[in-house]
């Protein structure tokens, strides 16, 4: 079954005949379900885990899982297979996206074209990434993939990783440095008690003016008070946003500064990746249908509480 809009056309190939997907799903079929597809606004608490008794495996199409209770789906033995490689790609073009139409200044340029104010074009200043710095936060699939793109672009490196160190020749070991020497900053890591708003006031502070700032991570890794300020002040020479917090988020005064550009959390679902990500969660269902581990688990502690189950049974 489907928790949140799932089109049957990226799954049924991928579940077979034998599997029988239901895209809207009523308090019966939850009943009876053994596995479900899961979007990123799906809301899979314990409650509904206690109206889907018989339910075996959780696919999310992403890696967010903010609104799934792990807790509760691994004391249940349920594993909630997740599709990280999916997006990778997509995302990290993204990142670049947003990062060009800002540093190329291509909203106010249009602007000048469109209003017949060609005179003015020398206002405005045309930025580059080529001899910029890329200030990397979170170094797993997605920063090492921009990593490789602003390679290409002639950018150098600079990566922060609070979980997991980057290689030596780009790490650095804290926010300060980084935040120092970039000239366009990413954000790719988890949303935690530990990372939420991590680029605060103090950080946006360190930047150097006219820094670019792009979050296609999570929402709640921006305090976007402090970015509005960091605009005003030209501390700040620009912002790109995926992801809010919530989503839809509720309007902002951001939302209205010139030198921000806003894309409602669809970087990683362009058409290749859409059809990757629904195709990996459906093989997960598969997967635990058939007895196999899935490829990705957000919960690995899942297999525990489904052994001890079985011993009591």
């Amino acid at each position: 079954m489907a928790l949140g809009s799932v089109d049957p056309a990226l799954v049924t190939d991928i579940l077979g005949d034998e599997v029988m997907f239901v895209p809207d799903p009523d308090a019966e079929d939850l009943t009876v379900a053994v596995g479900a597809i899961v979007r990123a606004d799906a809301v899979v608490d314990a409650a509904l885990l206690d109206r889907a008794p018989r339910l075996r495996v959780l696919a999310r199409t992403g890696v967010g899982v903010d609104l799934v209770d792990l807790a509760a789906a691994s004391a249940r033995g349920i594993p909630v297979a997740i599709t990280p490689g999916s997006g990778t790609r997509a995302v990290a073009e993204g990142v670049l996206g947003l990062a060009l139409h800002l540093v190329k200044r291509l909203g106010p340029l249009t602007d000048l074209v469109r209003e017949g104010r060609w005179a003015e074009r020398a206002q405005v200043p045309v930025g580059d990434l080529e001899g910029g710095t890329m200030g990397i936060i979170g170094y797993g699939r997605i920063g090492r993939r921009v990593g490789e793109l602003a390679t290409a672009f002639g950018m150098r490196l600079l990566a922060y990783d609070p979980f997991s160190p980057p290689p030596a020749d780009i790490a650095c070991p804290d926010l300060v440095r980084l935040a120092a020497e970039s000239d366009v900053v990413t954000l790719h890591v988890p949303m935690t008690e530990q990372t939420h708003h991590l680029v605060d006031k103090a950080f946006l502070d360190r930047l150097r003016p006219g820094t670019i700032l792009v979050n296609c991570g999570r929402g709640g890794l921006l305090d976007l008070d402090a970015a509005l300020a960091a605009l005003q002040s030209g501390r700040l020479g620009g912002v790109g946003l995926d992801v809010y917090e919530p989503e839809p988020p509720q309007h902002h005064p951001l939302f209205d500064h010139p030198n921000v550009v806003l894309t409602p959390h669809l970087m990683g679902l362009t058409r290749r990746a859409n059809a990757a990500t629904f195709a990996d969660a459906a093989r997960g269902v598969i997967d635990v249908l058939a007895g196999r581990r899935p490829a990705a688990v957000a919960n690995p502690d899942w297999e525990h509480a489904s052994a001890t189950s079985t011993r009591h049974d």
